[in-house]
């Protein structure tokens, strides 16, 4: 892939850093309509979709298919890109989500024109997120229907909650610590809680300074607003990959925030199931969310093999559809 920087004609103060696959040329491809964008959550650059491109070439030279073109890069004040010019200096916030998805656009219709020389509107958008990226990918499919064929949600971030309030609140009057199960107590509660809200708030600042606080309100429910149908006026594929629960456990119990395996299969893992399956009723074909075993919540660093196999299937469904 093609390494570049990036200036948005909407905002010259700063450039992104991109990475571009060009598709071969239009008579060889018969994808090359498309384009699969990776989009990032807010722990992992662009630079953390490396193996999975990999594994996706290898897939489609060991079957001698062609590759569309694939676009990654580092939203503003990310990885290797400028920190975002329109930020208020000094503070700890600044773009919000639906800034993000304004310049994820105007990077597209560059991308088109100036590399892939045609225009956005011709092209089939795959979008491939991790995280809060599954949360740019919805806002943007709503304010921009048609554009895009087929998604892979790869553990979508709950974007409706303050993730503090999944877990019992032990100092409420009303609580009843006789109910809780045998192997959870109240300090393990108050301490999961801690650690969520320092971590994971809304309110929690970001090094890329990605305002999260009105997320609740921009999309309250993880089943609706459903996404628009895609080019063509037909329904988009939708793929759901949730976290292995046993793992996540493990890495939340093991990791930095040291909550228990018990309180995060109790509490968190129910809540985020609950979740993906909510994201399966965005399309008119339902699905099962599917599991990405072994995986934790940054399935494309677990597992890279298996995000490019889904990406695979993605691709020869949309070609049978032609």
């Amino acid at each position: 892939m093609d390494d570049k920087h990036i200036s948005l004609a909407t905002k010259p103060g700063g450039s992104l850093h991109v990475s571009i696959l060009h598709p071969r040329p239009r008579e060889e491809n018969p994808l090359s309509k498309m384009l699969v964008v990776f989009l990032n959550g807010l722990a992992l650059p662009c630079a953390a979709w490396a193996e999975t491109v990999d594994h996706l070439l290898n897939l489609h030279k060991d079957s001698s298919q062609p590759t569309p073109a694939l676009l990654c890069y580092d939203r503003y004040g990310q990885g290797k890109s400028d920190s975002d010019p329109a930020d208020i200096p000094d503070s700890p916030y600044g773009h919000d989500a639906r800034a993000a998805v304004s310049d994820l656009h105007q990077l597209l219709i560059q991308i088109s024109q100036d590399e892939l020389r045609c225009r956005l509107k011709d092209l089939h958008l795959v979008l491939v997120c991790n995280s809060i990226g599954c949360v740019l990918a919805r806002l943007y499919a709503a304010e921009h229907p048609g554009r895009v064929a087929a998604y892979l949600f790869l553990d979508s971030m709950m974007a409706n909650t303050d993730f503090v309030s999944i877990f019992p609140n032990p100092d409420d009057p009303n609580f009843d610590e006789t109910r809780l199960p045998g192997d959870v107590t109240a300090d393990d509660l108050r301490h999961a809680r801690t650690k969520f809200r320092d971590f994971f708030h809304p309110t929690v600042p970001n090094p890329e300074h990605l305002d999260r606080r009105n997320l609740r309100e921009m999309l309250p429910h993880a089943d609706r607003p459903a996404l628009p149908d895609g080019p063509g006026e037909v329904s988009p594929l939708l793929t759901v990959v949730g976290h292995d629960w046993d793992e996540f456990a493990e890495q939340c119990e093991h990791g930095s925030l040291s909550v228990s395996k018990a309180v995060i299969n109790t509490y968190m893992n129910p809540a985020w199931g609950a979740y993906n399956t909510g994201l399966t009723h965005l399309v008119q074909t339902k699905s099962t969310v599917k599991i990405a075993e072994g995986c934790g919540h940054f399935i494309q660093k677990d597992d890279p093999a298996f995000v490019a196999a889904e990406i695979n299937s993605i691709l020869n469904e949309l070609q049978n559809r032609t």
